[in-house]
């Protein structure tokens, strides 16, 4: 027995200096033992595990890669949502961006946290009680999958936190890349092995992070920032700056360039220097992230449906090439929006061929005067999106002519016009249009819209084709020997298809204004709207204000549903999806007749009786609302077991706290 003690500690101990020297190397960048005294270690432990495997724990650094190959990866709910940037790209926008958050906390001057952007892949570590017990990737935000095997593997990622001032969960948000001189090193194996290679760093990592055996994804030399706070429970951050020197601390890498900025000054003159030396980073970054300091004014600040309103992005500009535009064309997307695209000579752009730019709209060729065949420089705008920067007018051949805006639609031929004079976008509003109707009506039916099962491309394209459907709600109008007539169907799939059809009518609001394509609204802001408003009739004559008054929804998407449901396309098409009988209800609607109308309730700590979600869920049945952060707009606190800073911050700001046997009494009343 004391023996096996003995053993015991000895593992513990060299556990405990491999985590150490981890935090020299991957943390404070000063490592103290060589290579091989390092490998040394980590080969005894590995041999003391085997040969004692009651002593071989899932937090051991020999355990960073798991066996056998994974059988592709499960999702998992984000507890807090994984939002986007919104960008800037210039001085003056980091400025407004100022302004506008200062207005609308009516306080200043503020503090800010300037960090760099780096160019990887988004993902989110949960510890608890320490150990590292679950990887996701960003997903779409409120869903990301579990890559938690490959993330073991990245070696800078600690599998259990240093120190004893540890929260009992916390969730640590960051980025995980590849340094510039490993993917030049990956990149000459993969061809010299006959692979294809990766166009760059990040889309590396990406492809190293969904690889099905860990053990490949070990060999890949992928490493990790931390950048962001997820939440933690027992435990509370008072600044950004705060949350990164203590996860620091625990040994999680941090970029040590982040900067403390005390004014908005401080914080260009950084974004400026990184901007003109970027280049001797040992990794690729687009630009710099600049965040309100202080946690408790980034929650008053909260957020839109896609992005923090304290955080901003500095964007870079981007890498650049010159090229021929070989033709102009115009293409018709879903709404029926006409847009310029330029076909290029394909050219190589920042380890990206690029054959194509959009020109987004023909007021954008008029103050380029972009024609057929010039010289153009190219670069892709936030690293990311083919972009024409300017025409190169000095190459430019004699008797070139400048391109004329079509009259007509390249689809359909009909008229093209704007909806109003000051807009620069050009619409083909022929209904009738395929390549609109064609692209809506797919969507329309989708699984996460109105899920007619059945309705894919290739029948779409029959049906429109055939003129058996010319607007969307002519599939409500389809008979079965409609589609008897068509090659594609036979008596069971034309039953099934008008059964599917049928069945769509029941869906409710939520899924028919996602269905319908509103421009700047997703799946989220169409159930905003649905619950706030409960029947489509509500959603006509609407005013912006009203709409920016609901907390998820900002200026461009309250502008956008105004601009919808103002049409009288609009209102005749509802008016025929009433005569056919669909749902035009919200299934949970927000109703002033319902006990928690207008009430907003934020949950802290473990229920025994409810999952998070389905209490959540509970207070929206019951007309009430409610949100990840804690705000004197709250109206409950609803307290279980271990509650976390929300608690405390709904002491300090005096709110109305119950505990999970006043919620249930509530919600039973």
């Amino acid at each position: 027995m004391a023996s096996l003690e003995k053993v015991r500690k000895e593992i513990e101990k060299l556990k405990r200096e491999i985590r150490h020297h981890d935090y020299l190397y991957y943390v404070l960048s000063q490592p103290e033992i060589s290579d091989k005294e390092y490998d040394d270690l980590l080969r005894k432990l590995k041999d003391l595990e085997e040969q004692y495997p009651q002593f071989k724990s899932e937090d051991s650094p020999t355990q960073r890669v798991a066996g056998g190959v994974l059988e592709g990866f499960p999702t998992a709910k984000h507890r807090v949502r994984m939002l986007s940037l919104d960008n800037t790209y210039s001085v003056e926008e980091v400025k407004k961006w100022e302004e506008k958050i200062l207005r609308m906390l009516k306080k200043g001057p503020l503090s800010y946290m300037a960090e760099p952007k780096m160019d990887g892949v988004s993902a989110s570590l949960l510890y608890k009680k320490g150990i590292l017990t679950l990887g996701l990737t960003r997903g779409d935000g409120e869903t990301g999958e579990d890559i938690t095997a490959n993330i073991r593997t990245v070696k800078c990622i600690p599998l259990k936190l240093l120190g004893s001032d540890i929260p009992q969960e916390i969730e640590i948000r960051g980025e995980i890349y590849m340094n510039k001189d490993d993917f030049e090193a990956f990149n000459r194996q993969r061809k010299e092995a006959g692979e294809p290679v990766f166009a760059n760093p990040r889309n590396a990592a990406s492809g190293s992070l969904k690889l099905l055996e860990p053990a490949q994804t070990a060999k890949r030399k992928l490493k990790f920032f931390a950048h962001s706070f997820g939440w933690c429970k027992a435990y509370s951050f008072k600044s950004q700056e705060e949350f990164l020197d203590k996860v620091k601390s625990w040994g999680v890498p941090v970029n040590p360039h982040n900067r403390y900025c005390r004014t908005i000054g401080e914080v260009v003159e950084y974004c400026l220097y990184w901007q003109n030396n970027r280049n001797k980073l040992a990794y690729e970054i687009d630009g710099m992230v600049v965040k309100v300091n202080d946690f408790s004014l980034q929650q008053k600040l909260g957020s839109t449906l896609k992005s923090p309103r304290w955080a901003v992005a500095y964007k870079f500009p981007a890498h650049q090439a010159t090229t021929l535009v070989e033709d102009i064309i115009v293409q018709v997307g879903r709404t029926g929006i006409i847009t310029p695209v330029a076909v290029l000579k394909p050219v190589s752009c920042g380890g990206v061929t690029i054959s194509r730019a959009t020109l987004h709209n023909f007021d954008e060729i008029e103050r380029l005067d972009i024609r057929v065949k010039d010289t153009v420089l190219i670069e892709r705008a936030g690293d990311v999106i083919p972009k024409i920067v300017k025409v190169i007018t000095s190459k430019r051949k004699k008797g070139s002519s400048k391109f004329k805006i079509p009259d007509r639609c390249p689809v359909c031929g009909q008229k093209i016009s704007k909806e109003k004079e000051e807009e620069v976008y050009w619409y083909c509003l022929n209904p009738n249009c395929p390549a609109k109707l064609k692209g809506t009506l797919l969507h329309f039916a989708s699984r996460k819209a109105m899920d007619i099962e059945g309705l894919g491309e290739s029948v779409v394209n029959e049906l429109i084709d055939r003129k058996l459907v010319r607007k969307i709600s002519d599939i409500y109008r389809l008979k079965k020997e409609d589609l008897l007539k068509l090659p594609l169907f036979k008596e069971k799939k034309a039953q099934k298809l008008i059964e599917a059809i049928e069945k769509s009518k029941t869906q409710g609001l939520e899924r028919l204004l996602y269905g319908l394509g509103i421009r700047h609204t997703g799946q989220k802001g169409a159930a905003v709207l649905a619950q706030r408003f409960g029947s489509v009739e509500n959603l006509f004559n609407l005013k912006e204000d009203v709409l920016e008054s609901i907390p998820d929804v900002g200026p461009i998407m309250a502008q956008a549903v105004v601009n919808f449901f103002s049409q009288g396309t609009v209102k005749q098409m509802i008016a025929e999806f009433k005569k056919f009988g669909l749902n035009l209800e919200a299934k949970t609607r927000l109703k002033n007749n319902l006990p928690l109308s207008g009430k907003r309730f934020v949950f802290t700590g473990e229920l025994k009786n409810f999952s998070r979600h389905n209490a959540q869920k509970k207070v929206e049945e019951l007309g009430g609302n409610w949100s990840s952060s804690v705000s004197k707009n709250t109206d409950y606190v609803v307290v279980g077991e271990n509650p976390g800073s929300k608690y405390t911050k709904a002491k300090k700001l005096g709110l109305k706290i119950i505990n999970e046997q006043d919620f249930q009494k509530l919600v039973k009343q």
